[in-house]
């Protein structure tokens, strides 16, 4: 029997998931660099170099936090700038890393209610807008969901999100986790009037792990001088400063920065729009592909025709072969 496992080993490893994705060689080559020092001189630059990054892949003029974690540091930054143990909040389910947030802050101590969703659906607006309304005493602090769900593939709208929240004259802040979509579609935080988001460095900002951003409106930043469950590292107030080193609460994740940096290079070469068109036409090559396989079992997990338009660029196919039944992601990064 032909060892075809031997034959394909000699071109490099690449590991084809959603996230950590494919580090450019400009972005490993960035890396390759001995630390500088933190206080002052280029290390400012790059740090400077990085916010305006995250200004324009986020949409706004707004604060932008860059710590050294990973998505789900992240959240936990989110929520303990804004809240208080004991503050209620609604999590919108569209598969699992809402829900993932919620157990987060539920952990946290917070009060969590889940508007319940299925994995094949993307958020019921109008139920968003009923429960809300319904809140007459506003005891809803805000509002969690994903941009994307990198588990069941579902995209959701979040201007139009923000309009069912309206809709309801509800003054509760909606936070938004950017993790799997940030960088790869339009994000539009400043229009949309979102008050927080939150991302990640691996994704689709072509970067390792290691990295959480937030994004925050001036609500949330208001929202954060009372927040009690605000702690030390996480804190935007004291990170919101000129001085480089409380920018990170401690010393600067140098060789990260440099790579994000370079990214962010890459990124600009190229401009937005071009990436996200170029993302849109391959996501639908995949998937139109991968569905063509469906003589053998493979089917989308957002299956209705009607609203196929929800499937992610981090989309999930379910493959069921005679032996063995899986499921696999398919993403396509910048």
């Amino acid at each position: 029997m032909t060892d075809f496992s031997r034959i394909l080993a000699g071109g490099p490893e690449t590991t084809l998931i959603p996230g950590p994705s494919i580090l450019p060689d400009r972005v490993r080559a960035a890396m390759g660099r001995s630390s500088i020092d933190i206080y002052s001189g280029s290390l400012l630059g790059v740090t400077a170099r990085c916010e305006a990054g995250l200004r324009e892949v986020f949409g706004t003029t707004g604060e932008v936090f860059i710590y050294a974690a990973n998505g789900h540091g992240a959240w936990d930054a989110a929520l303990s700038n804004t809240l208080s143990r004991g503050d209620k909040i609604l999590v919108l389910q569209s598969g699992r890393f809402a829900s993932g947030w919620g157990e987060m802050a539920s952990a946290m101590g917070l009060d969590v209610e889940v508007l319940p969703r299925d994995w094949h659906s993307a958020i019921d607006l109008d139920a968003v807008t009923r429960r809300l309304a319904a809140d007459k005493a506003h005891s809803i602090r805000a509002v969690l969901c994903v941009q994307v769900d990198t588990a069941s593939g579902v995209s959701n709208d979040i201007g139009a999100l923000r309009q069912a929240i309206d809709n309801s004259a509800h003054p509760a802040l909606l936070m938004v986790d950017a993790v799997a979509s940030l960088g790869t579609m339009a994000f539009e935080f400043d229009n949309w009037t979102v008050d927080v988001a939150v991302s990640a460095s691996q994704k689709g900002l072509m970067s390792p792990a290691g990295l959480g951003f937030v994004a925050a409106s001036e609500q949330a930043m208001e929202a954060g001088k009372t927040a009690g469950l605000r702690t030390r590292y996480w804190d935007w107030q004291a990170r919101n400063t000129t001085d480089h080193y409380q920018k990170y609460c401690g010393t600067p994740p140098e060789q990260l920065l440099f790579g994000l940096a370079e990214a962010f290079d890459m990124m600009a070469e190229e401009g937005l729009p071009s990436i996200f068109k170029r993302h849109e036409i391959l996501k639908q090559a995949t998937q139109a592909a991968i569905l063509a396989w469906g003589c053998v079992g493979a089917t989308a997990n957002v299956t209705d025709p009607k609203t196929s338009h929800l499937r992610s660029r981090s989309s999930t196919y379910r493959m069921n072969w005679p032996v063995k039944s899986f499921r696999f992601v398919v993403t396509v990064v910048a």
